[in-house]
């Protein structure tokens, strides 16, 4: 994941798509709708044998789909810890550290991402496909009673949830089609 654009800071390209966006969303589900079509290529991979998931392909700076998974997994779970807390909440301290880490992604964002590969590279393949499976439903289910005002219509939140959703799955997509071509499922990535 070292060296990969990632969610923690979204790129300027993102930040520019990012205020096309924000306009566009006159409520929260027409952007749960979007996500949940945007996400809907990356299911294919929960369908791969757990030897097409551990092999690493070329083209996808050495990954494999487990680490594809884990990569778009973790930034999502950020995601769905600050949903936690500001369903109950207006401030929320999961989103108090996923800011500061867009403060200083530059300098130690391959770092975090090198640290979250070898987490989930840790776990079982079971509790990976767990974890990519149930995380986009419930980041969903839970940003349904979040007040839109604490993320839809706060900039700042929303750009974070974009960067680390519908753009990250963007950003990715190239590796996600060459994971699945070499597993020969390339129409799954349509």
């Amino acid at each position: 994941m070292a060296g990969t654009p990632c969610a923690g800071q979204p790129s300027s390209q993102a930040q520019r798509r990012t205020s096309y966006h924000s306009a566009m969303y006159a409520d929260g589900f027409s952007f749960l709708e979007e996500e949940r079509d945007a996400f809907r290529p990356y299911e294919a991979l929960l369908e791969l044998t757990d030897e097409q998931l551990e092999r690493p392909i070329d083209g996808t700076h050495g990954w494999t789909g487990r680490d594809l998974m884990a990569h778009i997994g973790v930034w999502m779970d950020w995601w769905l810890r600050v949903a936690r807390e500001l369903a109950v909440n207006p401030e929320s301290p999961a989103w108090d550290e996923l800011d500061r880490i867009n403060e200083v992604w530059e300098t130690a964002g391959d770092d975090l991402n090198a640290r979250y590969q070898a987490e989930w590279a840790a776990l079982p393949i079971a509790e990976v496909r767990q974890r990519f499976g149930s995380i986009p439903g419930e980041l969903r289910g839970y940003l349904t009673v979040v007040p839109e005002t604490r993320w839809l219509k706060d900039g700042a939140r929303f750009r974070s949830l974009l960067g680390n959703t519908t753009e990250h799955y963007a950003e990715h997509e190239a590796e996600l089609r060459t994971i699945l071509a070499a597993a020969g499922r390339s129409e799954d990535a349509r």
